[in-house]
């Protein structure tokens, strides 16, 4: 079947609106109604144009489908199926090398290369809770390559931070991939870390918890002097702000100290010891 241009069938412009499309089937349909052309032949071949040109054009949908489509308007819905078919398929295409190398996909069309993201890489770099406390450079050997970052002061055990562009190399001139480096800090026999808070202990004799005095405490960065007060109890607790781990990423900002005392009670005493004792009980 010879394509039917239904703009030209019913005598107006492709940018004809619906009442100039209403009027001009009007005035062609009373032209070439059979009724009024018994001894014409070709009236009712012209009818039947008229006809299926305003059945077209006067609904928007088919209108349209024919402006896009043309002469195939009519298989628009199969067409249309068919090229979402085909871009979901590139699309698939293009999501499965972005899910297994990231991203950078060049294209589908023969004789063009794709362009693959490198690898990340994941390290591990273990430290001691002194060195997480200090802002400091560290050496890794990833892949054969020494690499030289700075650990902020502050460090989690546990976390994970990324170097940009330090993993494996792209391909066809992909970006290159990431280093995600995890931190494993180890325990610290005499502090307790939690959060940016520290907790340890410290032995007070009992002659320092009845009468009170000053002692010495080895602290992360030196050593602390401690005024002790009269008549401590055993298990008490003190609070030395900002003695605590640096807050990370935000310089000059600390975290606690708690110091839990322990009274320790002495042993070996001798007689004329344990007859002072005796006498205090008595008092």
């Amino acid at each position: 079947m010879n394509f039917i241009d239904y703009y030209k069938i019913l005598g107006i412009a492709k940018t004809a609106n619906p009442k100039e499309i209403k009027n001009a089937y009007r005035k062609l349909a009373r032209k070439f109604h059979p009724d009024l052309n018994q001894n014409d032949s070709d009236a009712k071949k012209n009818f039947q144009q008229i006809n299926e040109a305003n059945e077209v054009l006067s609904d928007p949908e088919k209108r349209k489908k024919y402006d896009l489509h043309g002469e195939n308007w009519q298989h628009a819905e199969e067409f249309e199926n068919k090229k979402n078919q085909q871009r979901q398929s590139e699309n698939d295409f293009s999501g499965f090398f972005e899910s297994m190398f990231g991203g950078g996909y060049a294209g589908t069309g023969r004789g063009r290369q794709a362009r693959y993201r490198g690898e990340d890489y994941n390290a591990e770099l273990h430290l001691k809770l002194t060195e997480a406390y200090l802002t400091h450079q560290q050496t890794l050997t990833v892949n054969g390559h020494n690499i030289r970052i700075t650990v902020p002061a502050g460090i989690e055990n546990g976390q994970t931070i990324k170097i940009a562009g330090h993993g494996g190399p792209g391909i066809n001139g992909g970006p290159n991939g990431d280093l995600y480096i995890t931190f494993s800090i180890s325990i610290n026999p005499q502090f307790k870390r939690l959060g940016d808070n520290l907790y340890t202990t410290a032995e007070l004799n009992l002659y320092t918890a009845v009468l009170g005095g000053e002692i010495t405490l080895d602290a992360l960065t030196g050593k602390v002097k401690l005024k002790v007060k009269p008549e401590t109890q055993n298990g008490s607790k003190i609070k030395l702000k900002g003695k605590g781990f640096p807050v990370y990423r935000k310089e000059g900002l600390f975290g606690d100290l708690y110091i839990t005392y322990l009274v320790k009670i002495p042993t070996n005493l001798t007689e004329s010891q344990k007859a002072l004792f005796v006498e205090l009980s008595k008092s």
